[in-house]
């Protein structure tokens, strides 16, 4: 980080900890309204939300500040040796975005790498689209493999069994990558204990209201907390658009798992469960498409959080057994918090304070908890707009993302926990793309 933007990040944190104090004041007020209020169930459950918010407010505050701390730990020299990478593209029916995608690839900064195209058993005309750029351009080699259809993971395996390279990149068929990706992410394999690099992801299609929150929530929901955790090498999620891994780390953990919805979180956990640090890098940046309807956002949210919530499953036993790597067992307990515990006590507290306006003719509590997380919630994203050099006309979307987009996607989480416990089936359910990239 430069000296100019560390001093500009510095200042921005001094407004930040004012809008946590401010938050603080509302905490005070919501504290004073509870005790306004009749009736045992009630005020237990009051109680309860007062102190779930302590939790929340002191997991903004870890997160900002280890994701500042993970900014400035960035020692790592670019003057490193730059062995091959294969770069690898699984693709299902991506005939509308896949050419845009290897035409980003082609035009990365980096002096030896080749690009797998794994075409997933296609019904459309991805194969022919990636064939017509099949061959030798100079620093980049393109190869087109075909296959009957087994699902992502299984691609991927095929192209991990098929490449070169000494690290390997999986991407997915509707992302671009940024052309500094690769010098960037590969630096980090200097420390032999790092088996994976995940990079930043943000959106590219900012067409409507919808999607235009989807690109806050990467840069705020995901990208920070992926900061935060690369402070500690234990990055639980590397996205399936853009994560680089060391050769020797896949094949010590057999590759990817075709027994979950969500590949990328699974192997991820297989990787740390196996003694293996994951860092973030935030200059390896890929662009992906994110739902513009609002149906195809709760199909993706369905299969991400029973993906996530299959992969804690296979390593459950961690979660009691801290004296085999407290990291992992304080990774998984943070994954159960974040999609169960959190979701759950934010539609729970939405119900009663709904209840309370009704029956007792007052909504300063519904009022008050929208607002202490709203401004928790500009906090975070103003901190992040800095560092990621994101645009500030994102600032003001985190009070439309704490009115519907959260409580929205929060309910999903919850409808898909309880369809996972009670192990209902259900379907990739593939999402048409749109064209964007």
């Amino acid at each position: 980080m430069s000296v100019s933007k560390l001093g500009y990040v510095g200042g921005l944190m001094l407004i930040i900890l004012m809008l946590v104090a401010f938050s603080m004041t509302l905490y005070e007020m919501l504290i004073r309204a509870r005790f306004d209020l009749p009736g045992a169930f009630v005020q237990a459950s009051m109680l309860v939300l007062l102190t779930f918010l302590v939790l929340l407010i002191v997991r903004y505050l870890a997160l900002l500040w280890f994701s500042y701390l993970s900014h400035l730990d960035d020692d790592e020299s670019d003057d490193q040796p730059l062995p091959l990478v294969s770069v690898l593209v699984p693709a299902y029916n991506e005939g509308t975005v896949i050419q845009g995608s290897i035409r980003s690839l082609l035009e990365l900064d980096y002096p030896r790498y080749e690009v797998l195209v794994i075409d997933d058993g296609s019904t459309d005309d991805t194969t022919q689209r990636a064939r017509a750029f099949e061959g030798d351009h100079g620093r980049a080699k393109v190869r087109v493999i075909r296959k009957l259809n087994g699902g992502k993971a299984n691609a991927l395996n095929t192209g991990i069994a098929s490449a070169r390279g000494v690290f390997i990149l999986c991407m997915d068929g509707d992302s671009t990558l940024e052309p500094q990706t690769l010098r960037k992410a590969v630096r980090h394999f200097t420390n032999p204990r790092v088996g994976a690099v995940a990079g930043s992801v943000k959106v590219v299609n900012r067409t409507n209201m919808l999607s235009t929150l989807q690109a806050l929530e990467y840069v705020e929901g995901l990208n920070m907390v992926r900061a935060a955790q690369g402070f500690f090498r234990l990055v639980n999620i590397i996205p399936g658009p853009i994560g680089i891994f060391r050769r020797s780390a896949l094949e010590s953990v057999a590759g990817y798992d075709d027994d979950t919805f969500a590949e990328d979180c699974d192997l991820t956990l297989k990787l740390l469960v196996n003694g293996w640090q994951v860092k973030y890098e935030p200059g390896a940046i890929a662009y992906t498409e994110a739902p513009e309807k609002l149906l195809d956002l709760l199909k993706q949210r369905y299969r991400w959080t029973r993906g996530i919530l299959q992969a804690i499953s296979k390593h459950k036993r961690r979660l009691v057994t801290p004296h085999r790597g407290f990291g992992i067992c304080f990774t998984l307990w943070y994954m159960i918090f974040e999609g169960i515990l959190w979701p759950s006590m934010n539609v729970f507290a939405h119900v009663l304070f709904v209840f309370i306006a009704a029956r007792y003719g007052t909504a300063l509590p519904l009022m008050l908890w929208f607002a202490q997380l709203t401004v928790l919630d500009l906090a975070a994203a103003l901190y992040c707009v800095a560092v990621e050099e994101e645009s500030i006309s994102l600032v003001p979307y985190a009070v439309l993302y704490r009115a519907f987009f959260a409580l929205t996607i929060d309910v999903a989480k919850l409808l898909a926990t309880i369809e996972e416990m009670l192990k209902l089936r259900m379907d990739w359910g593939k999402l048409d793309r749109i064209g964007r990239i």
